[in-house]
This record gives structure tokens, sequence and C-alpha cells, in this order.
């Protein structure tokens, strides 16, 4: 191994990487370049072989790496428009490519669906008696290999699950955004991908909301039965409970969906309790906290100023511990009925990192037809996301004040 000068058109702060015929899927698209080592005043050229070493400019300008797990239909499609929405732009599937692309880009961030992982088509799961939830259903090298080399700056050939046909289609070409997030049942599963994560969300859906909401959508919209459900959600508990639920001890904020307190009994999952678990000490994140931080606090908002029906609304916040690790735990049961008076909830909170007075209110007004959006669910999103444009501002600014280091090959 050299220590090696890296010339290039554009900058000589460059990250750089070597595609060999192994690794041939990487397909960097990066312009290649020329590594010389300095010997009494002559350059001699490295013989690189079959290996290709190339270099993607702005080394200073990393990909953010945001990840979201959670079970299917558990809410990461509506979180993912929520949190794209605060950078601007819409998310769309990328232009002129396959149209049943699970890929997702604005103006600053790419969405890939880790589904697009998947070692087996459809067909292969089968035969082999395994749900997508199995690890072995998934090749967790080939998301390592291609999540690291975006994070550093290098584009990649991402391979496409259909959908619709559950075939594994030609691959897609992703590029470098601003920010990736990689959502789906996995992104905390391996630990080579969870230290790439600069940080990382969990949707903790209960048993009984989980069953409440896939007898809505599976039955309102797909034409399932009632038994159907009750089936697949018994086949696919095992391997949930073995490789799914146990990532959000990792996550750095959780949001918990269960059944409300205010009503005795209530099992029709349409009140909602809903928890977000904020891990301290995680860099670049401070938590919200509810009137003062670290105290433990019981508020039901004045009805006066908050309007809400049977059986009203209740919040809670302070302080706990989940999986070892002490966190801030803010709690909403309920859901309003007026999003425009929620601005009265907003500004009883702190450590928001909202850019103007009333930001998290209007942003929920802006997606008053998103699911969630008259509870804890949609509230909490949108705080979350906010959290996330400040993290990522947080760590663009850290890196603008960061030496430049020598490369090495």
């Amino acid at each position: 191994m050299a220590v090696c000068t890296v010339y290039t058109a554009q900058s000589l702060n460059s990250t750089c990487s070597i595609s060999t015929p192994s690794k041939s899927h990487l397909r960097f698209h990066q312009k290649q370049v020329i590594f010389y080592t300095k010997r009494t005043n002559n350059k001699t050229r490295i013989s690189t072989s079959n290996n290709i070493i190339t270099c993607s400019a702005g080394g200073d300008e990393k990909t953010v790496v945001i990840g979201l797990a959670a079970d299917s239909g558990c809410g990461k499609s509506t979180f993912m428009r929520r949190l794209t929405s605060v950078f601007g732009g819409a998310a769309e599937p990328p232009k002129g490519g396959n149209p049943d692309s699970n890929t997702l880009i604005s103006d600053m961030t790419t969405v890939i669906c880790l589904d697009d992982y998947h070692s087996l088509d459809r067909t292969g799961r089968k035969e082999k008696g395994v749900t997508a939830l199995d690890p072995r259903a998934n090749d967790f090298d080939l998301m390592y290999e291609q999540v690291k080399a975006i994070k550093e700056g290098v584009a990649v050939d991402k391979p496409i699950y259909n959908h619709v046909t559950g075939l594994l289609d030609p691959p897609e070409l992703i590029k470098p955004p601003k920010i990736l997030v990689i959502e789906g049942l996995h992104p905390m599963f391996d630990e080579r991908v969870r230290e790439l994560l600069d940080f990382s969300i969990y949707l903790d859906i209960s048993n009984e909301v989980k069953f409440a909401w896939k007898i809505q959508r599976d039955m309102a919209e797909r034409g399932h039965s009632l038994e159907s459900i009750k089936a697949s959600i018994e086949a696919r508990k095992p391997d949930f409970d073995a490789y799914i639920d146990p990532q959000k001890q990792y996550a750095d904020a959780v949001i918990e969906v269960l059944p409300t307190q205010l009503i005795p009994d209530d099992n029709e999952g349409k009140v909602l309790r809903v928890k977000l678990i904020m891990k301290e000490g995680v860099k670049n994140f401070n938590p919200v906290y509810l009137f003062d931080e670290g105290s433990t606090i019981s508020w039901i908002p004045c009805g006066r100023k908050l309007t809400c029906s049977y059986p009203g609304i209740k919040f809670t916040y302070g302080p706990d511990t989940y999986f070892g690790n002490e966190v801030s735990v803010l709690e909403m049961d309920g859901q309003f009925d007026r999003l425009d008076e929620l601005i009265y909830v907003e500004s009883h909170l702190s450590n928001l990192s909202t850019k103007f007075y009333g930001e998290v209110t209007q942003q929920m007004l802006k997606h008053a037809d998103f699911p969630g959006s008259n509870n804890g669910t949609g509230f909490f999103q949108t705080i979350v996301g906010l959290k996330i444009r400040d993290l990522y501002e947080q760590i663009v600014a850290s890196r603008a004040g960061a030496p430049v280091t020598a490369a090495k090959a």
C-alpha cells in the first residue's frame, strides 16, 4: 500500500475507490485517474493490473445516510414523503428508468428500498421456504458495498426488485445524493451497514394496531379476506420477531404506535397513543422536550385553545431507559380536530429544530391528507424530519471545517 498523489481535472480533494473484476457490479462512473509515487524527482506510474482506480470529486461532501426500519404496511412510505418534503422538491421515480423502480429522487434526497437487495425472487423464496424477512433471502454484502460506495460519493448500479412481477429486474444507476435514505426491513440488521448510518429510525407498530391497519388497507383497498390477512400476519410473525423487531434497539429514534389508553378496551385502532423515543447522547441530535427538559410531565391541553372531540388529547414527557440506553420519551394520546390549532402544542415544545415559529404546524397543514395527520404518527414523523434536516446541516458545517487529508492507495 503506497501513499500517492491524486491528479484530477476538478479537485485534489477527492474520494477514491478501486474497482476490481470481482466487484464489477459497483460500476463506478467517475473519471479514471492516475496514481504516482515520488522517486528521486521522477514520477513512476503504479501498475494496477486489472484494477481501475477512480475518484469522485468533493470528498468533504460525502453523502449523509439515514436508515428507516419497519415491517411492511407500517407507514414507511408516508414517512418518506414527509421527510423529503422538509428538504424541498417532490420525490419522484428516476426519469426515463424502469417504471417499476422503487427509488424516489428529489432535489436533495434519494430514497432506496432495501427490497432491491433480495437475493431471491418470489419464486425462489417459495421454493426455499423462506420469507423476505429472512436474512437468507437478502444480499447484505452487496447492500453494504453499495451503500458504502454511495456514501463515499461513488455511483453504483443498484438492482431492482419488481414488486409487481416478483422478479429481479436489471439494475439502475444511483448517483450519490446529498442525503441517502435506505428504507425497508433490514437497514440496521447488518452491523457493517448499521455503522454507515448517520441517523436511524424505527417505526414500531404494535400488533393490535398493525392488525387494524392491515384490515383497513388489504380488505378495503386490495379486496383480501379477513382470514387471509390473519394468515399472512401469523406467517410473518416468527421472522418479524427474530429479524426485524430486534433492530429497534439500535435506532436513534423510535416512533411507537399503540392503542389508546383514553378509551377503555378500545381495539379499533382509530384513536392512537404514539411515543417518540429519542436516544440521548447521539451526535448532532438533541431530543425534543415538553416544558422542562429532563422533568416528568403530564399535560392535557386547554380545550379552549385546542379543539378535540372525545376522548380528548393527553401528552406526557420524561426520561426513561430503552434497551439499556438513556432516552427521552414524548407521548401523545388522542387526535386533533383542527390542524391549524396545532401551533398551540408546538409552542410548548422545545428543541424542534424549526427555522421559524410554526414550521411544524405548516408542514402538517401542507400534508393534511397524509395518513396520521390528525394524530401523533404524523406529528412525530414531521418532528423527526425537521431533526434530520438539522442533523444534516450540522454534519455539512462540521465537514466544511475539516482538514484535507492525503489520498492513499
